[in-house]
């Protein structure tokens, strides 16, 4: 995944990818694992050593998720973020590490948690056409899951991720006003390949005094 998440404002936020980091050792790990013999006590510490590696990376993506969802959430009137199929998506086998490894229904998790906590509206957005359409002046511009620069005959020039951001912000603010006919509000993410699947988060914006604007990349069931 090249960003975690990409919000409406043009800001991206890193993904720390903390398993492909700890890849090498985890396989050091368990390669440790089979060179002890069977029902030793060495082979039983060998485990455990691997086992702690793995923990480590669980405790990492946990409270990168938490540190971000409560930054998100108390900064913000309302959050809206792109429903996506996370089950769905990891059946792709090139891209389920990633996915997996980039914990969006995790962060999904805690920004509903800290949405009650800090009295945050919190709405989700169909991800249908959210990368496809053009945020300025509405029309369809077509792009391969390649191509991450959204550029229109309108003039408007935004990266893929932004765009999408936009789109999802706009959606929830029609949805929140009971106008909108499209059954979605919030964030879009993206994926490896470039495919829309950040959420949008909202931030305080100058149209709209009750709205945010920020657009997260992840993926969400």
């Amino acid at each position: 995944m090249e960003f975690f998440y990409s919000d409406s404002n043009g800001h991206h936020q890193e993904n720390p990818r903390f398993l492909r980091k700890a890849e090498k050792a985890i396989k050091h790990a368990q390669r440790q694992i089979y060179k002890k013999e069977k029902g030793k006590n060495n082979r039983r510490k060998a485990r455990l050593r691997c086992a702690k590696k793995h923990l480590r990376v669980n405790r990492q993506r946990n409270e990168h998720a938490l540190r971000l969802a409560r930054c998100v959430c108390k900064a913000n009137a309302l959050v809206a973020y792109e429903n996506l199929n996370v089950k769905g998506m990891v059946k792709n086998h090139r891209l389920a590490k990633s996915i997996n490894d980039v914990a969006w229904s995790l962060f999904r998790r805690w920004l509903e948690y800290f949405a009650q906590k800090f009295k945050t509206n919190i709405v989700p957005v169909h991800p249908h056409h959210t990368s496809q359409i053009c945020s300025n002046c509405g029309v369809i511009v077509k792009k391969t899951l390649s191509t991450r620069t959204h550029a229109c005959k309108c003039g408007c020039v935004l990266q893929r991720d932004v765009n999408a951001a936009k789109n999802i912000l706009d959606r929830a603010k029609l949805n929140r006003d009971g106008q909108s006919r499209i059954n979605a509000t919030g964030l879009a993410t993206n994926t490896l390949v470039g495919e829309s699947l950040l959420e949008q988060v909202t931030r305080k914006n100058v149209e709209s005094p009750g709205f945010t604007s920020k657009r997260a990349a992840a993926m969400f069931s």
